[in-house]
């Protein structure tokens, strides 16, 4: 007979995932697709043309730097995640201990419910694009958008929020049926962008001036600015730092039925981060060509207005891609904050602490100017997260060996100090690097996971010797 951890709205977040309640590939392989086949595309794509990215690095930097990713998911993450089968957060527990972990799930939960509220963002743009309801940056980070638009990002992050709420199987359900429609969609994004950009021919599309005139276009209006081929190498590995670097899809991994699961990323990153980054940039070139007015926000600077881009492009097919596009990236990410808070209160409900992120996504969402921010935020959070999966790699690999893992569990106590030492020290490092000297977020991700995993070694043998 099932136990009370096989309903619904429990999910093993407190024990191992039993092995009637394991899935098999096909349901990775649609979460993954519908999750990277989504809203951040389509403001993650347009944002390599704003930022001066040539087509020739573009193209071939995002085929290396997924590749890693994939990679990265697959031989990092899928052998722990299927040994072990518990939640990152669980995990994180048994490890440092309840105080430490209470103080990671509530950094942790926050960045998600940022990246979450960016794709309530997107799809409130499109929903209001019919009804003249538009989406507009101010000058201000934290400046509102018109009342209308603000109404219509609370009703979405409502109905995402309840999404989530019900658990893996309906997140995974909902990708499922959405993913193979976005991914055509996405495909029919790019060729309509060439052909209104009259970039049909082998000639015009590797002579590329398509893409140089929107180039100079955004410099003019945006200032100058350049994307070089390493960064998109390295930001098309590392965006997703925090989920393969910092063991975040643990949590999803952990219902793997056999190690093939573990490829499930790559329809996410070649068809997501590959061609959908790049159909998307297409959609802001074929504006600025056809309709250059409709790029540019209140205060004259050329936005990324995913709904208005897929309108101009396909009309309703492109509203409502824009808006299933949202909805499949935020609804895992709501459900990953979800599992961060409930990790602050073991005793608290998942379907209520899901709910409360779903709020706090929401209400990062009524802020439009925090979606354009994507490109540096990704990074920031996976230097900050990332560590963290440093620790439970040598956790795992090193001293598991020598019977010296999972040292709260096995001391009892709630507070292990290496652990928040070994994770901090470099984050507040790699933090310093970012904010203080203006370094590209995304370079520091894997010299702060190499950091936190030495210094937790060193710190390791040096209580041990104590």
């Amino acid at each position: 007979m099932a136990d009370e951890n096989s309903t619904a709205t429990n999910e093993f977040e407190r024990s191992p995932v039993e092995a009637g309640a394991l899935k098999g590939p096909g349901k990775f392989w649609g979460m993954y697709a519908g999750e990277h086949a989504a809203g951040t595309e389509f403001m993650i794509g347009p944002l390599f043309l704003a930022a001066g990215a040539s087509l020739q690095d573009l193209l071939i930097g995002l085929l290396l730097g997924n590749l890693l990713a994939v990679l990265t998911w697959r031989y990092l993450v899928v052998p722990i995640a299927m040994s072990k089968r518990m939640t990152l957060y669980y995990q994180l527990e048994r490890i440092a201990g309840g105080s430490v972990v209470k103080l990671y799930n509530f950094i942790n939960g926050l960045l998600f419910c940022f990246l979450a509220g960016c794709m309530v963002t997107v799809s409130a743009s499109a929903i209001g694009v019919p009804f003249g309801i538009f989406y507009d940056t101010p000058e201000a980070v934290f400046g509102l958008g018109a009342p209308s638009f603000t109404v219509l990002v609370l009703i979405v992050g409502a109905v995402m929020a309840i999404v989530a709420a019900y658990g893996y199987e309906t997140v995974a359900r909902v990708a499922n049926v959405a993913a193979p429609w976005m991914i055509a969609v996405f495909a029919a994004c790019g060729m309509v962008a060439l052909y209104q950009m009259e970039a049909t021919s082998l000639s015009a599309l590797s002579e590329g001036k398509f893409w140089t005139d929107a180039v100079t276009f955004v410099q003019e209006k945006n200032g100058a600015q350049s994307f070089g081929f390493w960064q998109i190498v390295v930001f098309a590995w590392l965006c997703n730092g925090a989920m393969h670097f910092g063991m975040a899809d643990l949590s999803i991994f952990r219902f793997a039925k056999n190690k093939s699961s573990g490829w499930a990323p790559s329809i996410g990153m070649f068809l997501g981060h590959y061609m959908a980054w790049i159909c998307a940039a297409l959609l802001l070139a074929a504006l600025i060509k056809t309709n250059p007015e409709q790029t540019l926000n209140s205060a004259g600077g050329v936005q990324a207005d995913p709904g208005r881009l897929a309108w101009f492009a396909l009309g309703w097919v492109g509203i409502i891609c824009v808006v299933v596009a949202g909805w499949t990236t935020a609804n895992p990410t709501v459900y990953r904050a979800g599992l961060a808070f409930q990790g602050m209160a073991p005793g608290s409900k998942r379907f209520t602490m899901t709910l409360i992120a779903g709020l706090v996504a929401t209400i990062a969402g009524i802020f439009p100017n925090l979606s354009g921010k994507l490109l540096g935020f990704v990074g920031t959070y996976g230097t900050v997260l990332g560590p963290m999966g440093a620790i439970i790699f040598v956790d795992y690999w090193l001293l598991r060996k020598t019977k010296q893992d999972e040292l709260a569990t096995r001391t009892g106590s709630s507070f292990n100090w290496i652990v928040l030492v070994a994770w901090l020290v470099p984050v507040a490092i790699g933090l310093y690097f970012i904010f203080g000297q203006g370094k590209f977020a995304a370079y520091l991700v894997i010299p702060c996971w190499i950091g936190s995993a030495i210094l937790y070694i060193l710190l390791n043998k040096i209580a041990n010797k104590a």
